[in-house]
C-alpha cells in the first residue's frame, strides 16, 4: 500500500446454475488464489453463489436456503485473508427478495448492497423475481448478527484513508443515473460492479467504453466482475468479460469466454490528487444519505506489476501517435494563426539553428501561413552562425529554409559578439556563462529588430522541457513574441518532426529533417571540436526522456520525489542504473525550483497537452519558493538500496 498503490482483482469462478455447494467451493478457491496473489480487493460476479440464470428457481425455498448456507461458509472462509470481497447473492429481507452484493472482510459481513435498477426488457426479467433496492439504510439479520443493508453504504479503510469502497450491480452502471455517481459524490474512490452481462455481437466494445468512461467521469477505480460460461444456459451465453479501469484507462481486461481472474495495481494517490485538482469534482459533497463502515487492511509494500510508461507524453501506439502528432501540429499552427491575424502581422521571424526546436517552430510557422493564405516567402528564416556553429547544423538550417519556401537571411554574429566582449571587458578565451549567453542574447536582439523592420513577429522556439529546467538564456532564447513550442516536451518534439518527415511527401525535405533528428541536441555556444558539436545538452543537464518523465508526474499528479523515483526505476529498468536516475532527479528538482523566475515571464504560447508551465495557466508557482521539502526527501533516497 506504499505510495497509494493497492492490488485489486475481478474474478469469474466456474459455477453450475443452482448448485450452491459447487459454487461455494469454486468461489472460495478463487478467494484463496486472490489472497496468494496479494490482492486486497476482490470483486465477484452478480448472483454467483446461485447463478444468475436460475429463473423461477429463485421462487424455491431450497435454492435460497442453499445460497444462505453457502454465503455463511464463504464468509467464514475469508477469515484471515486481509481482503475486502464483494460477492453476488440473493437475500430475503422483509418478505422480499433482493439481488445483492455482499461485502466481506476477515470472516465478517460488513454490509449488503441491493441492486437498484432491475432490467425487465429483452432477455432480462428480473422484476419477476427481485425487488428493487428500497430508499434508506436498514439492518438485516444474517447469521445471528445485525448487518447494514441499503444503497447508501460506503466502506472506509482506516489504514489507508484514500480507499473508500462502494458496490453496485450490473444494470446499475448501464442506466442514466448509476448509483456509482452518488457513491463517488459521497467519497468513493473504488467501485465494484457485480455483473451478469451476457454476450451479444458488439456488446464487449460497448462494455469497455462504458466502464472506462464511468471511471473517468467519477475519477475513480472501477472493478467490473462479470459472469462466465457456467451461466450459459438455454438462450444466453456469458463470456466472463472482466474489466479493471482507473480514471478512463483500462488497466486489465480478461480474455472473453474464459473464466479466471485479472488483477491490477491501482493508484489511489493519483485519483485523490486528480480529484483535488479538478474543482468541478467535489467528492464528499453529498454524504447525508450514506453510512460509513470502517475496515482495516494491513500495510504492506506492493511489488508493482503495473505498467509504467517511460514516455508519458508520447503515445506508444503508432496509430494513436500519428493522430496525436497531426493534432498537436494543428493546435500549434492554429494558435499562431490567431495571433498573426489579431496583430495584422504579415511576416514572421524565426531563428533557425538546424536543431530540433527551431526546425519544429519553422514547420509550424509554415503551416500557419498556409492557413492564412500568406506566402511562405514572408517567413524570414534567420541563421546566425557564431563560435559554436557547425557545418552540419548550418547546412541543415539553409536547406530546410529553402525546401519550405521561406526567405533565408544569414547574419554572422562573430564580429558583433567579439565587439560586445570588448565592450563589457570579457576575455573570449573564457568560455563561461557570459561567453555563452552573450551569443544567445545578441541573436534575440537581431530577431526582434528584424521583426520590427518587417512588421513581423518573432516566433519562439524553446520547448517545455527546456523551460522546466530553465535551460534558456534569460532575455535571450527565453524571449519571443509567441512561443509555439512552449508546451511541447522534448520527447514529443522529436516525434512531431519525425511525423512531418514521414508525411511531407518530399524526399529532400524528409532527408534534412531526419538528419536534424540524428544531430545531438546542443545550443552550439562553445567552439566545435574537429568540426563536430562539442556541447551536448543531455551530457550537461541529463537525458530529456528522464526529465520529461519527472516533469509529467510532478505537474500532472503532484507525486512526491520518492514515488517518482520508484516509478522511474520501473519504467527505465535496463536502460538507466538507479544511481543515474537518482542523479538526474536531484538535478531536476534543483533546477525546477531555481528557474521558476524564467517561467514567470514567458511569452504566450499554445497549450497542447495536459501539462504546461505557463504562469497564466497550469503552473501558478511563486518564483521564490523554497525547495527544501522536496530536496530533503530526494536526499533520503538511497540509489543503491533499490527501494
Amino acid at each position: 500500500m506504499k505510495d497509494g498503490f493497492i492490488k485489486v482483482a475481478a474474478g469469474t469462478p466456474d459455477i453450475r446454475v443452482a448448485d450452491c455447494e459447487y459454487n461455494r467451493a469454486e468461489i472460495t478457491a478463487l478467494i484463496d488464489k486472490a489472497h496468494a496473489a496479494g490482492v486486497r480487493i476482490l470483486a465477484l460476479p452478480e448472483l454467483c453463489i446461485t447463478g444468475y440464470t436460475c429463473q423461477d428457481l429463485f421462487f424455491q425455498q431450497a435454492l435460497l436456503d442453499g445460497a444462505l448456507n453457502a454465503l455463511r461458509e464463504i464468509t467464514e472462509h475469508t477469515a484471515g485473508s486481509d481482503m475486502l470481497i464483494s460477492v453476488g447473492c440473493p437475500l430475503r429481507f422483509r418478505g422480499e427478495l433482493y439481488n445483492c452484493a455482499v461485502v466481506l472482510k476477515d470472516g465478517k459481513i460488513l454490509g449488503v448492497v441491493p441492486k437498484k435498477f432491475l432490467p425487465n426488457y429483452n432477455e432480462f426479467y428480473e422484476k419477476r423475481h427481485f425487488t428493487a433496492a428500497p430508499e434508506g439504510q436498514f439492518d438485516i439479520e444474517l447469521f445471528g448478527e445485525s448487518v447494514p443493508f441499503g444503497l447508501g453504504l460506503l466502506f472506509e479503510c482506516r489504514t489507508m484513508p484514500e480507499l473508500v469502497f462502494a458496490a453496485e450491480l450490473c444494470e446499475d452502471v448501464w442506466t442514466m443515473d448509476p448509483p456509482s455517481v452518488s457513491h463517488a459524490k459521497a467519497g468513493a474512490t473504488v467501485i465494484a460492479n457485480c455483473s451478469a452481462s451476457d454476450e451479444t455481437t458488439g456488446k464487449a466494445g460497448y462494455r469497455e467504453t462504458l466502464i472506462a468512461g464511468q471511471s473517468a467521469r467519477l475519477v475513480c477505480a472501477y472493478i467490473y466482475a462479470n459472469a462466465g460460461e457456467g451461466e450459459s444456459t438455454q438462450d444466453l451465453v456469458f463470456g466472463g468479460h472482466d474489466i479493471i479501469a482507473e480514471n478512463g484507462n483500462i488497466l486489465a481486461e480478461s480474455e472473453r469466454f474464459k473464466n479466471g481472474m485479472i488483477t491490477a495495481d491501482i493508484d489511489l494517490y493519483r485519483l485523490k490528487n486528480e480529484r483535488r485538482r479538478m474543482t468541478t469534482c467535489q467528492p464528499g459533497a453529498e454524504t447525508e444519505d450514506y453510512d460509513y463502515m470502517d475496515f482495516t487492511l494491513n500495510k504492506t509494500e506492493l511489488t508493482l506489476k503495473r505498467y509504467v510508461d517511460p514516455a508519458p507524453f508520447v503515445p506508444s501506439n503508432e496509430k494513436e501517435r500519428t493522430a496525436r502528432c497531426e493534432e498537436i501540429l494543428t493546435i500549434q499552427a492554429m494558435g499562431l494563426k490567431k495571433r498573426l491575424a489579431h496583430t495584422g502581422a504579415k511576416s514572421a521571424v524565426v531563428g533557425i539553428s538546424g536543431g530540433l526546436d527551431s526546425t519544429l517552430a519553422l514547420l509550424v510557422t509554415a503551416r500557419a501561413f498556409d492557413m492564412l493564405g500568406i506566402p511562405r516567402e514572408n517567413i524570414l528564416s534567420v541563421t546566425m552562425p557564431c563560435f559554436g556553429t557547425t557545418d552540419r547544423t548550418y547546412n541543415n538550417a539553409v536547406t530546410l529554409t529553402k525546401k519550405l519556401g521561406a526567405t533565408l537571411k544569414e547574419v554572422n554574429i562573430r564580429k558583433a559578439v567579439s565587439t560586445h566582449f570588448e565592450d563589457i571587458g570579457h576575455d573570449p578565451a573564457i568560455h563561461d556563462v557570459t561567453y555563452e549567453n552573450s551569443q544567445a542574447r545578441y541573436r534575440t536582439l537581431i530577431l526582434m529588430d528584424l521583426a520590427n523592420k518587417t512588421n513581423g513577429m518573432v516566433i519562439g522556439t524553446g520547448d517545455m522541457s527546456e523551460l522546466a529546467l530553465g535551460w534558456a538564456t534569460y532575455n535571450g532564447d527565453h524571449m519571443s513574441m509567441y512561443g509555439v513550442n512552449a508546451s511541447v516536451p522534448k520527447t514529443l518534439v522529436r516525434h512531431l518532426v519525425r511525423y512531418y518527415a514521414d508525411t511531407c511527401g518530399d524526399k529532400a525535405l524528409a532527408d534534412v529533417l531526419n538528419d536534424v533528428l540524428d544531430t545531438p541536441v546542443s545550443p552550439e555556444l562553445l567552439p566545435p571540436e574537429d568540426g563536430k558539436i562539442s556541447q551536448k545538452t543531455e551530457d550537461l543537464v541529463g537525458p530529456y526522456e528522464l526529465h520529461d518523465f519527472f516533469l509529467y508526474y510532478i505537474l500532472r499528479y503532484g507525486y512526491h520525489p520518492a514515488k517518482i523515483y520508484r516509478l522511474a526505476k520501473i519504467a527505465f529498468a535496463g536502460v538507466y542504473e538507479d544511481k543515474v536516475i537518482y542523479k538526474w532527479l536531484n538535478t531536476f528538482y534543483r533546477r525546477f525550483f531555481a528557474q521558476q523566475f524564467k517561467r514567470s515571464c514567458l511569452p504566450d504560447g499554445p497549450k497542447v497537452g495536459s501539462v504546461a508551465v505557463s504562469p497564466r495557466g497550469d503552473l501558478r508557482m511563486p518564483s521564490d519558493a523554497a525547495r527544501r521539502i522536496w530536496m530533503d526527501e530526494v536526499e533520503k533516497l538511497d540509489p543503491e538500496e533499490g527501494r
